[in-house]
């Protein structure tokens, strides 16, 4: 039986949250278990989620103290730790000081390592979907992944967490021709379980003391959920967070469902033994969803050119937050071909050409501004109500 640890953390205290960590590992079976993951002298890679350098303490991004946190306990299993990203846009190493990230690494002699310039091309027979990926070498290479996500709302995939974590260890401007292969959700999902087959991702340590709500995964609203989840399958570490934000059943997310049908960790709650504080007393029920129902239309949408049009949300603009900046043109897998500038009102705007947008939500997650978001259609709308 899977097991996650789940406990109440109100804030970004750094004993706090080091004391939280040190009681999920002994709950979760003490230094014997610990030991079973991080052997001696172990290559530890943490991977936080680094989305876009460009606000410390952001909901978006994982919280540098709960970072700190984390290298303080796990330094006491192994000295060769290190971390890396790659981020949606920026260069890695400004991104990490403008996040705090650096600040920490130097204090405890952590390496961050360069994503995107240091990647490997590997074949993985095993996957679902996908046979080979370029990967970051330190990813690939290491002993142990753990991955810290933030627990957020997602305009393409519902829910980002534990699973979606890693697809920071694709490089740069590999991560485009990902969302140009895999335009449905359904097959972005089977990539991402390929991707953490490959890497063997080993733990979670999940940040949602605050998550973030709405139009996420970089544009939302802070939520205090006021947790940390812990665990070694990062499937079930995900359903947990999903019922704590309100889903009826994790599988009505496009990655949990997938990895229920190929068996894939563990989505069944009910299987799931929840360690800690119990996940009644930390439900909520107002975090804003994304899709909250009608999931099922969801997903006939994205494989379907006709029901796209009425069903799938869309990007949309907010003029008077829009500052010219054409990042969202520079990060469109399919650039001009999607995306046209035009002037209005003196300023120049992004507009879409809805019959070629493959509704990957890289322009919204992206926006520097949060002048982007992902407007439900009007038959959804309806739905919801």
């Amino acid at each position: 039986m899977s097991k996650v640890f789940l406990s109440k953390c109100a804030n970004y205290d750094l004993k706090q949250i080091e004391d939280t960590i040190r009681k999920g590992f002994l709950a979760l079976g003490g230094d014997e278990y610990i030991r079973t993951i991080i052997k001696k002298n172990s290559k530890v890679l943490l991977k936080p989620n680094m989305i876009i350098g460009d606000k410390r303490a952001s909901p978006a991004i994982t919280h540098y103290i709960f970072f700190e946190a984390v290298i303080r306990v796990i330094r006491d299993y192994s000295e060769n730790i290190s971390y890396g990203d790659s981020p949606g846009f920026g260069e890695v190493f400004k991104s990490a000081q403008t996040l705090g990230l650096q600040e920490v690494a130097d204090k405890y002699d952590v390496k961050l390592e360069n994503f995107n310039k240091e990647y490997l091309t590997i074949s993985y027979k095993d996957g679902i979907l996908c046979k080979s990926f370029d990967v970051a070498k330190a990813a690939y290479e290491c002993d142990v992944l753990i991955t810290l996500p933030k627990i957020k709302t997602h305009s393409f995939m519902l829910f980002t967490g534990a699973v979606k974590n890693q697809f920071g260890c694709i490089p740069g401007v590999k991560k485009t021709q990902f969302h140009a292969r895999m335009q449905n959700a359904e097959n972005f999902a089977k990539m991402l379980l390929d991707l953490n087959g490959l890497l063997k991702t080993s733990f979670s340590i999940m940040d949602g003391i605050i998550a973030m709500e709405g139009n996420g995964p970089k544009n939302g609203d802070p939520y205090n959920l006021n947790c940390i989840l812990m665990g070694d399958d990062i499937v079930a570490i995900d359903s947990v967070a999903t019922k704590l934000i309100g889903y009826k059943n994790p599988v009505d997310t496009p990655v949990l469902k997938e990895a229920s049908k190929y068996g894939i960790g563990e989505t069944d709650i009910e299987k799931i033994e929840i360690l800690g504080d119990s996940l009644h007393d930390l439900m909520v029920s107002d975090f804003k969803l994304f899709i909250k129902k009608h999931t099922a239309f969801f997903y006939i949408a994205t494989r379907n050119s006709v029901f796209k049009k009425v069903f799938i949300p869309r990007p949309k603009l907010i003029p008077e937050k829009c500052i010219s900046c054409r990042r969202c043109n520079e990060v469109c897998p399919k650039k001009d071909e999607v995306i046209k500038f035009v002037s209005k009102n003196g300023k120049i705007i992004p507009n879409w050409n809805m019959n070629k947008c493959i509704t990957c939500f890289c322009c919204q997650e992206l926006c520097p501004t949060g002048a982007i978001y992902a407007k439900q259609s009007l038959v959804q709308e309806l739905l919801d109500r």
